[in-house]
C-alpha cells in the first residue's frame, strides 16, 4: 500500500504548476447619478447610457432603475480612540443607517456589522434583522488603534454569503470612521483590489470634526472613488451658513455655536441625519447596469470602465474598473 501511495503521489508531483484562471463574463455597474445641486436624478432610461471597456463601447444587456434593489450592507464601525469625540453622535448614525437599509421583514435587504480598534472583528454575521446590528452597536465602545484596512478585508472574505451575490442582491460597505488606519495587516492596495474584484460599492460617514484634518482623509476617498462611492462629511458644513463665527473671540475658540448650546447639538444633529439620508438615499436610487465584455480575451490585468450620461451638467459615479481574472492560484 506505501508503494502504491508513493507512485501516486510521485505522479501528481510530475505534472506541471499552471495557474488556474477564471474569467469575467458579465460586469455589473451600480451608476449613481446627481445634478449640479447634489441631487439625484433618477428618470433616466437605458438609451441615456452609453459604456465603455478599455475605450471599446459595450452593449448593455441589463438596465435597471427600480428603487429599493436588493443589497447586502456592511456597516463598519471605527473604535479608534480618534472617534471618542463624537462617539455618541455616530453610535447613533449608525443605528439610524442600520434601520434604514435594512428594514424590517424585507428579504430583499441584509446587513451585517464589522468593527475595528486595533483588530477587526465580524461583529454580528450576515443578518435580515436590523435589531441584531443596533443592539450591538449600543453596547460599543471605542478606545485602540485603527484596523480599517483588515476590517475591509474580513467584510470580503469572512462573513456568510446571501444567495445571488454579487448580481442581486449587490455589496455595499458603509464605512463610518475617518480612515486612517494604524493597526492592520493588510494594505491600502491589497483592499482596493480585493473590494475591485468583490463588485463591492464602498461609502464613507467621516468622523473629522469641523476645524480638524485627518491623514486618513485621502484613504478613504480613494476607497470609495475607486468603487464607486463618496464619503459624506456631517461635521464639516457646521458653519457655513453662520455669519461672522470667524471674528467671534472666545475662550473656547472662534465659534458662535458653542459647544455646550442647544445650538452646536442642534447642528451636529442636523450634519448627522443629512449624511444617514445622502448615504441610504444614495445605495437605494442607483442604476445597475450589465454587460458581457466582447473584447475580454485582451490580456490586462485590470480594465478600465468609463460611464456616460447623455444629459449635460450631471455627475456620474461608478467603479472605475474590474478585474477580468481571479488571481492566480497555483494547482496542486
Amino acid at each position: 500500500m506505501r508503494r502504491i501511495l508513493t507512485a501516486f503521489v510521485t505522479s501528481l508531483l510530475a505534472f506541471p504548476q499552471q495557474p488556474l484562471n477564471v474569467s469575467v463574463s458579465e460586469v455589473i455597474v451600480p451608476i449613481t447619478v446627481t445634478d449640479s445641486k447634489g441631487r439625484f436624478v433618477s428618470d433616466l432610461g437605458q438609451d441615456d447610457f452609453k459604456i465603455y471597456d478599455e475605450g471599446k463601447e459595450q452593449k448593455i444587456t441589463y438596465f435597471s432603475r427600480e428603487r429599493n434593489q436588493p443589497v447586502v450592507v456592511g456597516f463598519l464601525l471605527d473604535l479608534s480612540n480618534a472617534s471618542r469625540l463624537h462617539w455618541k453622535n455616530y453610535q447613533e448614525s449608525a443605528i439610524e443607517l442600520a434601520l434604514a437599509l435594512l428594514p424590517d421583514n424585507d428579504k430583499r435587504f441584509s446587513g451585517y456589522l464589522i468593527t475595528y480598534g486595533n483588530d477587526a472583528e465580524l461583529a454580528v454575521n450576515t443578518t435580515q434583522d436590523s435589531n441584531k446590528i443596533v443592539e450591538k452597536i449600543r453596547k460599543l465602545k471605542p478606545g485602540g488603534g485603527a484596523a480599517l484596512y483588515d476590517a475591509i478585508y474580513t467584510a470580503c472574505t469572512s462573513r456568510s454569503l446571501v444567495k445571488g451575490e454579487p448580481i442581486e442582491p449587490r455589496r455595499v460597505i458603509v464605512v463610518i470612521g475617518d480612515g486612517h488606519d494604524n493597526a492592520s495587516k493588510k494594505t491600502l492596495n491589497e483592499v482596493v483590489e480585493i473590494a475591485q474584484r468583490n463588485l463591492v460599492t464602498i461609502y464613507g460617514v467621516s468622523t473629522v470634526a469641523f476645524g480638524f484634518n485627518s491623514e486618513g482623509e485621502k484613504n478613504l476617498t480613494r476607497l470609495t472613488e475607486e468603487t464607486g462611492g463618496r464619503v459624506e462629511y456631517p461635521l464639516q458644513g457646521l458653519y457655513k451658513d453662520v455669519s461672522g463665527y470667524l471674528s467671534t473671540p472666545s475662550d473656547e475658540g472662534n465659534y458662535a455655536l458653542k459647544v455646550g448650546t442647544g445650538g452646536y447639538a442642534s447642528e451636529i444633529a442636523k450634519g448627522m441625519f443629512r449624511a444617514v439620508a445622502n448615504t441610504a438615499g444614495e445605495v437605494t436610487t442607483q442604476y445597475i447596469l450589465r454587460y458581457s465584455p466582447d473584447n475580454a480575451d485582451q490580456p490586462k490585468v485590470f480594465r478600465n470602465i468609463k460611464v456616460e450620461v447623455n444629459l449635460p451638467n450631471v455627475t456620474v459615479r461608478a467603479r472605475k474598473g474590474y478585474y477580468p481574472f481571479a488571481p492566480e492560484v497555483k494547482a496542486k
